[in-house]
């Protein structure tokens, strides 16, 4: 564990503890899951919740969900893309002339109360911004602006919503083409996610599918800051050669640059998907420190999307893994995994390219699967237990 890395985290606990005093209770003091003397490590728990959310009105189904955000009421946003859905076998209520009473393409933004009712659904082009050819990626900042990039051969900005769909700007110039170029200060390239430092204002930008780089804008005007690419060096955009495990590591992100979160202690978690790996850097692009996670992953890779638990210290990681299909539960100061759940499949507690996600105050985790996944899950936080290094499904007792 890195001396410099461990000081940092140990040093700003203490202002965690006062930003979120009023969240959830730390994890440490919930005791309503006795650990006992039995087998496995202490690990927060959860059980999936096979019926959150409600069915969809007027014969909506989703697309490759790609998205999922949580607003300061505990709302769950997420987007999926319409384009996905097969018209021939999925969408007979759409065909000209219908050919069955469903389903149709629901709109690309839905809006869950936490009860798992839809409340309100927007998105799609419009004439007053350009929609991504595939979006990607909804986000709520601390002021609760909805933010969406997309990752399309053409998509080079970001879009900026209020959490109604009002549009408030558009960051980068658009539809710019395949080129991608790392060290631009005025476009994007291919924006998988954006994250905040509320603290400090910021956006951080994963650019993404097609640049290798983390960017910083000024949360409030999309002013451009910073840059950086793996170890903080200067980022480049020669495509390497394929990802071999047992070579030396990358000294550059491969793409894509998945996501780049901000804790609240200051550190950003960059998830360097096809490489396996997550790096960690101070706010100013310094790297601290980096963790492999299933390193003989090929092809889409193994490090998707991270989420933090809601206790002060933020002690724990949740990755999310598109291609082995789980959930890995890290120790965020260690590095550690500790446990993973689910697996291949499309029951709940079951994935299928699990692609994004989040957390609420209340401790509870939401995933997206992408391909043919299809849908959003809701993984109930149980409290904190003995848990088995691999548990699998969370289903439900009884």
């Amino acid at each position: 564990m890195d001396t410099k890395r461990r000081t940092l985290i140990c040093g700003a606990f203490a202002a965690g503890i006062i930003a979120l005093a009023c969240g959830q209770a730390a994890m440490d003091d919930a005791g309503s899951a006795d650990a006992g003397d039995g087998a496995g490590v202490e690990a927060p728990m959860f059980e999936v919740d096979p019926f959150w959310p409600r069915p969809l009105p007027e014969h909506w189904l989703l697309g490759s969900t790609i998205g999922v955000g949580v607003d300061s009421r505990d709302h769950v946003f997420i987007i999926h893309r319409r384009a996905s859905i097969n018209p021939g076998t999925e969408l007979g209520a759409e065909a000209d002339p219908p050919t069955s009473e469903c389903c149709r393409a629901a709109p690309e933004v839905l809006e869950f109360d936490p009860e798992g009712n839809l409340v309100n659904s927007w998105g799609g082009p419009s004439d007053d911004y350009v929609w991504p050819e595939s979006n990607h990626g909804v986000t709520l900042d601390h002021m609760d602006n909805v933010w969406i990039g997309g990752n399309g051969a053409s998509d080079s900005h970001i879009l900026k919503f209020t959490r109604d769909g009002e549009f408030l700007a558009s960051y980068g110039q658009p539809q710019l083409g395949l080129d991608p170029d790392s060290h631009s200060e005025t476009r994007f390239n291919r924006v998988a996610k954006v994250a905040f430092d509320a603290e400090a204002n910021e956006a951080y930008v994963a650019d993404g599918y097609g640049g290798r780089r983390v960017a910083v804008l000024d949360a409030s005007t999309g002013a451009f800051k910073r840059y950086w690419g793996a170890y903080g060096n200067a980022p480049d955009d020669t495509p390497p050669p394929p990802y071999d495990p047992d070579a030396p590591p990358l000294q550059q992100f491969r793409t894509p640059v998945h996501c780049a979160d901000p804790s609240l202690d200051g550190l950003i978690y960059v998830c360097d998907r096809a490489g396996d790996r997550i790096q960690v850097f101070q706010r100013d692009g310094t790297y601290v420190d980096e963790m492999m996670i299933a390193p003989r992953t090929l092809g889409a890779g193994s490090t998707w999307d991270i989420a933090f638990s809601r206790d002060p210290e933020q002690r724990y990681m949740y990755v999310a893994d598109g291609s082995n299909h789980r959930v890995y539960v890290v120790d965020r100061a260690s590095l550690e995994v500790l446990t993973s759940f689910g697996d291949g499949g499309r029951q709940p507690g079951q994935f299928i390219g699990v692609h994004s996600i989040a957390t609420d105050s209340k401790g509870n985790v939401y995933t997206t699967e992408t391909y043919d996944g299809k849908r959003i899950q809701k993984f109930v936080y149980m409290g904190m237990g003995r848990v088995p290094a691999e548990q699998g499904p969370l289903w439900p007792d009884g």
